[in-house]
């Protein structure tokens, strides 16, 4: 799982997708579109951000929901939190010391 969440993060317009899902959930396609290219000046086909939305359900980090004909999208942040929980960072005084320039 944790390899279908780091590719699903690495592509920018997927980090883009979630972070519009964080300012508004529950959106559906023609909504995330709209945003897409009226807030972030993106281009891209419907098509393409419904690929884009598949790679991030699949990786758990987009919930999918059917009302009727609509189909809203909403964000799960449940595998970045078993992510952390896996590696958890821990500050120890000499660790501060080294990466500071």
């Amino acid at each position: 799982m944790a390899d279908d969440l780091f590719k699903a993060l690495a592509d920018p317009t997927r980090r883009i997708i979630l972070d519009e899902l964080t300012e508004k959930s529950g959106q559906t396609l023609f909504e995330i579109c709209s945003r897409l290219s009226m807030k972030h000046g993106l281009g891209i086909s419907r098509q393409a951000v419904s690929q884009h939305l598949a790679v991030l359900e699949s990786a758990g980090l987009v919930e999918t929901r059917r009302e009727g004909r609509y189909k809203f999208h909403d964000l799960d942040t449940a595998p970045l939190r078993r992510i952390t929980e896996r590696w958890p960072v821990t500050d120890t005084p000499g660790q501060r010391q080294e990466n500071t320039p």
